[in-house]
């Protein structure tokens, strides 16, 4: 098992966020965490990455305790993920934002670098090589010498996995990738997430879009209220009457499923 999250909970003062949640996530899959607004699971996103850390309960990534370690050593572990509200490093360019998400793995010292020493220059166009196959890969090759923030929407989205996937990752947690995308957009993103995958690369992803987390996704997740009120193949869980209820006949009164 790649990731084990066992009965972790997480409080804010008197608000329970999260409250004995526990799931797995097998290597190799593609798995989705879905449920209303507030049910807790960008929350759990923010402690599996090491950004908040957890009131009680276990993370563990490949059998490592992750609980209280910091973002960059989680990180060095093969954890990387995107964010809700698109974060790139706007005042640079598309290939500088993903030499950023090499930053983990390059070695050398200040001397070596000021001095510019053959091995930096190496590392230097090893680290440019990798940025340019990675903007290839997510479709933006072309567009290497924009500014971040000149990109569409779509494209910044795109932008954010590709510096994420700069880690060489072994868990990818994408939180809402599609949020804003159209149609297109959003078809364009199954294709490149089912790559991902075959990159051997695990995606764990929060998404509102059920056609595309039933399109893609072996196992769902559902949250309600901080809690896990079911898990289980996509098939399952669109007959789950507590799902149902809580969650999915919600949307398809809103059209969305």
């Amino acid at each position: 098992m790649l990731l084990e999250i066992n009965n972790l909970s997480k409080s804010f003062g008197g608000l329970q966020a999260l409250n004995g949640v526990t799931f797995d996530v097998r290597m190799g899959v593609v798995q989705a965490l879905i449920g209303p607004n507030g049910a807790g699971k960008t929350t759990c996103f923010n402690l599996i990455s090491g950004i908040l850390p957890p009131s009680s309960g276990s993370i563990r990534l490949d059998g490592r305790e992750l609980s209280y370690l910091p973002p960059h050593r989680i990180a060095r572990l093969g954890l990387a993920r995107t964010f809700q509200n698109i974060q790139l490093f706007s005042g640079l360019s598309v290939l500088e934002n993903v030499l950023v998400g090499q930053h983990l793995h390059l070695h050398g010292n200040l001397l070596a670098t000021l001095l510019n020493l053959p091995a930096v220059r190496r590392q230097e166009r090893r680290s440019a090589d990798f940025a340019r196959e990675l903007l290839d890969f997510v479709g933006l090759a072309d567009k290497e010498h924009w500014a971040a923030d000149s990109l569409a929407y779509g494209d910044q989205r795109r932008l954010e996995i590709a510096r994420a996937m700069a880690l060489n990752p072994r868990l990818l947690l994408l939180d809402e990738p599609a949020a804003g995308m159209n149609p297109r957009e959003t078809e364009d993103l199954m294709a490149l997430i089912d790559n991902i995958q075959q990159r051997h690369i695990t995606v764990l992803l929060i998404e509102h879009d059920m056609n595309l987390v039933m399109n893609i996704s072996s196992r769902i997740v559902v949250f309600d209220q901080g809690r896990v009120i079911a898990q289980g193949p996509p098939k399952a869980i669109r007959q789950n009457p507590q799902v149902i209820e809580a969650y999915l006949g919600r949307e398809e009164e809103d059209g969305d499923v």
